[in-house]
């Protein structure tokens, strides 16, 4: 009977210190094992773009989020433009109609209203989703990173540096001249989309 251990999984230079190993190194599996020069650098280019992708998730799921809230704002909109076209009818006056409940002097009084928005389940399945792939790839670039390979680690920081100036830039409109009834300033309007 042959005691011997598999050649590639004995092969692996692995480290939980600190270290810059290239050949021989292994990450997540014995299948992941680098066995040349090429393979390092298409690995360190690989964790770059999937560091990348990482923040395009993120920013992806910042979007989808700020669509479904403008959708929902459309909405209660339109609602309270139709609301408000109701009320300037004339309404039939009757002597002897019953006083208005409480709900409805609530309803009526002047000032910022409260409405709550809840996403539709299609919605928030779409949410959990985008969450669940950026949970995961974050998850796997943290176990990357825990093999402690100084160029493995440069390769996430240059993939967040890239990802954040590709994906994360940031668009301000400023209103210029407001008065102070109007509100303040204005936040982000309308962002930039990562590669789009």
């Amino acid at each position: 009977m042959d005691m011997s251990s598999d050649s590639s999984s004995s092969d692996c230079q692995i480290s939980m210190l600190w270290n810059w190993y290239t050949i021989d190194a292994c990450f997540l599996s014995t299948s992941w094992h680098i066995t040349n020069n090429g393979m390092f650098a298409a690995t360190c280019i690989g964790v770059i773009l999937m560091v990348v992708l990482l923040e395009f998730l993120r920013r992806l799921g910042k979007e989808y989020d700020a669509l479904i809230l403008r959708q929902f704002q459309r909405h209660v909109a339109a609602q309270s433009v139709a609301a408000a076209a109701k009320k300037e009818a004339p309404e039939p006056v009757s002597c002897c109609a019953p006083p208005p409940d409480e709900e409805e002097v609530e309803a009526a009084k002047p000032g910022p209203r409260t409405i709550t928005f809840r996403a539709t389940p299609l919605q928030q399945l779409i949410r959990s989703v985008i969450h669940a792939v950026t949970f995961g790839l974050a998850y796997i670039v943290m176990l990357l990173a825990m093999y402690f390979n100084g160029y493995i680690i440069i390769s996430i920081i240059i993939g967040a540096g890239i990802g954040k100036f590709v994906c994360d830039w940031m668009v301000l409109k400023v209103v210029v001249g407001l008065d102070e009834s109007s509100g303040g300033v204005a936040g982000i309007e309308e962002p930039t989309v990562c590669c789009g």
